[in-house]
């Protein structure tokens, strides 16, 4: 529900704006269009984010995203830094749209079970690239014919990269805790199956 009275608010001082920076109140189709564009936009923008998600889950390859990839590790400075944006006040109104791998992460079982937080991890790591893309990508929506006006399409996409970049700080938050589970279990399992059945 955040999200959406964001987006609608956002919306509605874009229409705003522009109409009063271009005198278009007492012009009613110039206002018309001017509105059709703001959400024509911002449709675009979210079908886009959805385009990218659809591409990034089935054309890169999933072990770029395993659970153990240096790739997605989060530094003691890095989880500082989120602690000082106080992301628990604030993290869980941010919406939880993911599950690109089929993987339910609402439903937190056990801090114990590798194969769990393992799959938690997969599915956090395709959050993070998947709203870094829709971030950056959101400016293609200049490209379309009802969208072209700067003041139009860049408040659009503005608002678009920072509610794409909530859930990756609220993921890259929840990685690093997740990560020293995973690998403590991983070692745990390692060391029983190294000394083998107890006799």
């Amino acid at each position: 529900m955040f999200y959406i009275t964001v987006i609608l608010l956002s919306d509605l001082v874009i229409i705003l704006s522009n109409a009063a920076a271009r005198g278009l109140f007492s012009d009613l189709r110039g206002l018309l269009f001017l509105a059709l564009s703001v959400i024509g936009g911002t449709v675009a923008v979210i079908a886009l984010d959805g385009a990218g998600a659809f591409i990034i889950r089935w054309l890169i390859p999933a072990r770029f995203f395993a659970p153990d990839s240096t790739a997605f590790a989060v530094g003691a400075k890095e989880q500082k830094i989120y602690r000082k944006l106080k992301i628990n006040a604030w993290k869980d109104r941010v919406p939880e749209l993911g599950v690109f791998t089929g993987f339910d992460k609402g439903r937190f079982e056990s801090s114990t079970d590798v194969g769990y937080l393992g799959r938690f991890l997969v599915e956090s790591n395709y959050g993070v690239v998947i709203h870094l893309e829709n971030a950056l990508l959101g400016p293609l929506i200049c490209l379309l014919p009802f969208c072209r006006e700067l003041w139009v399409w860049l408040p659009i996409a503005a608002v678009n990269f920072v509610l794409s970049l909530l859930p990756v700080a609220v993921l890259r938050y929840n990685t690093r805790p997740l990560r020293f589970l995973y690998e403590r279990g991983m070692r745990k399992t390692a060391n029983a199956v190294d000394r083998g059945p107890q006799i």
